[in-house]
């Protein structure tokens, strides 16, 4: 079992900027693919960023040249930059690891969420 632990979120002003973290409790797997989704009340879970476990990244259009996924491995944390923030990216952000086991059974673990308010 492995916990996500999500933080970083809060209010901050547009053309601000956050660092989400979500730290992993363990590290005993393989990481396939480490998502940010961003989700708003009564809205989808929306995919933010992806980072696979080749390096490559994905955003959301929105997200483009404002937002950078990277992971520590050190630490077992990965990181969502946000920079130069709209109103719109006002969400709750969740964290995901999909991972394999030694047994090479395959795991979804998702993190609690932070709230990320932006102010107009």
């Amino acid at each position: 079992q492995v916990q996500l632990v999500e933080s970083g979120g809060g209010l901050v002003q547009a053309g601000g900027s956050l660092r989400l973290s979500c730290a992993a409790s363990a590290s005993n797997f393989e990481i396939n693919v480490i998502h940010w989704y961003r989700q708003a009340p009564d809205k989808q879970r929306e995919l933010v960023a992806m980072l696979a476990h080749n390096g490559g990244t994905k955003y959301v259009d929105s997200g483009k040249d404002r937002f950078t996924i990277t992971r520590d491995s050190a630490k077992n944390t990965v990181y969502l930059q946000m920079n130069s923030m709209k109103h719109e990216d006002t969400h709750v952000y969740y964290c995901n690891f999909f991972v394999q086991s030694a047994l090479k059974e395959k795991y979804l673990y998702w993190g609690q969420g932070t709230q990320v308010t932006v102010s107009s």
